[in-house]
């Protein structure tokens, strides 16, 4: 039996023990695919993997049938990759939803599902990874699977490290049918996923998944039927796991840096950077953005005005975010994940920032001048947090602004921007380079963000004359939108674009429009080129498909450098006043119903199960008023009604209208919004506020986002029994309607590659 992992730190060494000692004799002794033989060799999956395990009954039991049916559920559903947490000393332990056999599984079903679309053709994928546990075992699992079906992998130099962004545009820009890619973004450290990717680079949509999910339903129908399904996987040296183009690519550094030239890094930002003089952080939050973040700034040739914290990779995320108690005092290991932006509450309810405690700037910062910008990354490198320093007498006008601090000694502290204003002030700065060389009007300008983001977005955008595309959570949506334009910019060049977003209006864009900015409130963002970006056999797009750090970075520290002594707080209120922007303020609000870093996945299981249900309560609550409304059984004014009684502290006499947008309920008001969002793949509830208040935003998210959904006498007067128990169903109808109306579904070609 293997020995249990040991760790020089201490924190991990208790997480590593915690998880041996919960993992039963019968995982730590599964000898089923052993990826550490050079050789090919085949894996058979048996009939009596499917059941669960019983030592005398059925010892091979792996319990798949169970597996699946939460897999395929996430996979209707996911906003990001189907992830989940995984043991992170046994991968091969299907008790967890990320494990070894499942990666196989679904490698096979979505190498067979390509086969079947692209019959007699070259097929081309590119795979990646981050720096995860049992990140590197996926990616060659997936490599050589994909091989042994004559599916060639583009793999990265030695196999390391790449951002999910470089994955996703070598993906576009090269043609390929496609990517797999390793990551739960900024999640915790013992959760995993595959983000799969399509042949535009964007994470795929549900119906997408839905068929890879449908093939492995068919491999186990004939395991069922014969007792066995053999899986072959190549040889590690198998040449269709090519390193030699990504190697002649340099990753792709080269391609990306010559599209960023085109964009945000053209010579009017590049020149702001090298006149800087001071330096500008960069936070390596895993470590795994500097191997390719680090390439990219030396041929842009900025790279010295940057200092890096925490380039070693470590799938420990350098103890960031990471703990020994848990938000209510009990003594248990609980991992806050690495979003520098959460909020979270001592016991004695005093509110801080668990993760940016973790990174210790009361040290790191001390050598560094006030003003001092820090740019925090996550383990993908597709998320961006912006914080400087500044002198503590700031504070008032911090908290007068609705900005957030944390203290670092007496005279100073760290500012810490939400990307609602972090963003707002990238895309203001943005529009400002585009005017002064003389560009902004070549083209109308519109932007595609979430929902659940600012509504200063909207207001900044309507000043400046920019359209805005609003759209569910996920960056799959904004690619969605991205696509149904250039499908018309294609067929009708002279016709304005018309699109709709998920609040039920039609956006007209205008003749041949550009992307100003696509993002979303939880860090990610992309920005567009003035030409048509071209992939390498001649396909178009606005914008490229995923977020970027490498894009936010790049914008920021032309903005810092173009500030020069000035804070980015005083730029921020300079844009709210200078766009009388009204709803000002905004806040997120997480409410997780139990602890995902619980190593024992019965009670991880349980917990969830109990959790998911408290979820779903509190959304069927609100979503069967959306959907009520939306049906013609409810007004505005019985809402009202539901929720003034529901909520005596609260006053919703102002509530304009509730919308269903796709994955959460969204209300409107004259002064502000909420929507209440429910996880699709987790036991949590997500509560955004924007408005011209902060202590009221945080007021009614807080107290919607935490409502245990008891259905009232008053809820009860407007929605029947029937409505509420379909308004899920009724709800993701109206979302598929929305994704597909006005689709492009051209199909891929795939051509005759030349690199």
């Amino acid at each position: 039996m293997k020995a249990c992992k040991t760790s020089e730190n201490k924190l991990e060494n208790e997480l590593f023990k915690s998880v041996y000692d919960k993992t039963p004799d019968y995982i730590k002794n599964l000898d089923l695919l052993d990826f550490s033989k050079d050789g090919e060799f085949t894996f058979k999956l048996k009939k009596g993997h499917l059941k669960p395990y019983d030592a005398k009954k059925n010892p091979e039991g792996l319990n798949l049938y169970e597996w699946f049916e939460n897999y395929s559920k996430e996979a209707k559903v996911s906003t990001a990759g189907i992830r989940g947490p995984q043991n992170i000393l046994f991968p091969l332990d299907t008790r967890f939803p990320i494990n070894l056999v499942g990666i196989v599984l679904a490698t096979l079903a979505k190498a067979l599902v390509a086969k079947e679309k692209y019959k007699g053709k070259d097929i081309l994928k590119v795979a990646g990874r981050e720096v995860r546990y049992n990140s590197d075992i996926f990616l060659d699992a997936i490599a050589r699977i994909q091989a042994a079906q004559g599916i060639k992998t583009l793999v990265p130099q030695g196999r390391k490290t790449i951002p999910i962004w470089l994955a996703s545009f070598l993906a576009f820009k090269l043609d390929l049918v496609g990517g797999e890619y390793i990551t739960s973004s900024h999640g915790i450290s013992v959760k995993n996923a595959t983000k799969d990717l399509n042949s535009q680079g964007s994470q795929y949509l549900p119906e997408e998944s839905l068929e890879f999910v449908n093939k492995i339903q068919e491999i186990f129908n004939e395991t069922e039927k014969k007792g066995f399904y053999e899986i072959k996987i190549a040889a590690k040296d198998n040449p269709l796991i090519d390193e030699k183009i990504m190697t002649k690519l340099n990753d792709g550094v080269d391609l990306y840096v010559e599209y960023l030239k085109s964009g945000v890094a053209k010579k009017i930002n590049l020149d702001l950077i090298k006149g800087f003089k001071h330096k500008i952080a960069v936070e390596n939050v895993g470590g795994s953005a500097y191997r390719t973040l680090s390439r990219v700034l030396e041929e842009l040739g900025i790279s010295d005005k940057f200092v890096w914290f925490n380039i070693e990779e470590d799938p420990f995320f350098h103890s960031i975010g990471k703990y020994d108690t848990t938000p209510k005092g009990e003594k248990a290991f609980y991992d806050y994940s690495v979003d520098a932006t959460v909020l979270a509450k001592h016991p004695s309810g005093q509110k801080f920032f668990p993760v940016i405690e973790t990174l210790h700037y009361d040290e790191k910062l001390k050598k560094l001048p006030v003003g001092t910008v820090v740019l925090i990354t996550d383990p993908d490198h597709d998320r961006l947090t912006i914080t400087q320093t500044e002198k503590a007498s700031r504070i008032p006008y911090l908290e007068e602004n609705g900005i957030d601090y944390v203290e670092l000694d007496k005279n100073k502290i760290l500012t810490v921007f939400t990307a609602n204003q972090a963003f707002l002030m990238l895309m203001d700065f943005w529009a400002k380079q585009l005017k002064e060389e003389g560009l902004w009007d070549n083209h109308p300008r519109f932007m595609i963000k979430t929902t659940a983001s600012a509504l200063s977005w909207d207001e900044w955008a309507k000043k400046q004359g920019v359209k805005v595309v609003n759209v569910p959570v996920g960056f799959k949506e904004i690619a969605n939108i991205m696509k149904k334009v250039e499908l018309q910019i294609k067929k009708h060049p002279n016709k304005d674009v018309v699109v709709d977003d998920v609040l039920g209006n039609s956006i007209n864009l205008g003749k041949n429009p550009r992307l100003l900015f696509g993002g979303e409130e939880s860090g990610g963002m992309i920005m567009g080129t003035e030409d048509l970006i071209k992939s390498l056999a001649g396909r178009s797009a606005v914008a490229m498909r995923e977020k970027s750090a490498t894009e936010a970075i790049i914008v920021a520290s032309a903005l810092v450098a173009k500030l020069d002594k000035k804070p980015l707080s005083s730029y921020l209120r300079e844009i709210f006043e200078d766009n009388k922007i009204i709803g000002r303020y905004d806040t997120r609000v997480d409410i997780a119903y139990y602890n995902e870093s619980e190593p024992d996945i019965e009670k991880l299981k349980a917990a969830k199960v109990e959790g998911e249900a408290k979820r779903t309560k509190n959304d069927l609550f609100y979503l069967s008023m959306a959907i009520a409304v939306k049906e013609g059984e409810m007004t505005i004014a019985d809402v009202r009604e539901v929720l003034n009684d529901s909520f005596k502290s609260l006053i919703f006499d102002n509530l304009k209208s509730i919308k269903f947008v796709g994955d959460g309920t969204y209300f409107e008001f004259d002064d502000k919004f909420i929507e209440i969002r429910p996880s699709g793949t987790d036991a949590k509830t997500k509560a955004y506020g924007g408005g011209a208040d902060k202590s009221i935003i945080e007021l009614y998210a807080g107290a919607m986002g935490n409502y245990d959904g008891t259905i009232t006498e008053y809820h009860k007067k407007y929605i029947s029994k029937e409505l509420y128990k379909r308004s899920k169903e009724d709800a993701l109808e109206y979302y598929l309607k929305f994704v597909e109306k006005d689709a492009n579904n051209e199909p891929f070609v795939i051509p005759e590659y030349k690199f």
